[in-house]
């Protein structure tokens, strides 16, 4: 049985900016509509051009700065594809 993981995902959103100036840049992350969203992290501005001009899936992305909150999103995915499973054989 094929289950539709659009159907029940998470939502991610992420974004890079840079400070005033432009020299040094950042990305943050929201996971499950959260308002606060996660800390953000300095990264290079070569990443965030990259980013911006769509070089990097969004999910790659969030898996290289936000790892732990991706493994928690890998396992919320699994769980409820086990529960929908066991929803459909019993």
């Amino acid at each position: 049985m094929d289950i539709d993981i659009q159907s029940f995902d998470i939502p991610r959103a992420v974004t890079v900016y840079p400070d005033r100036a432009g020299v040094r840049w950042w990305t943050k992350a929201w996971f499950n509509n959260r308002e606060e969203g996660e800390a953000s992290v300095e990264i290079e501005r070569e990443q965030a051009i990259r980013f911006i001009h769509d070089n990097i899936e969004k999910d790659v992305w969030l898996e290289e700065f936000y790892p732990k909150q991706m493994e928690i999103y890998h396992n919320a995915i699994e769980q409820t594809k086990e529960q929908l499973l066991m929803n459909r054989i019993g």
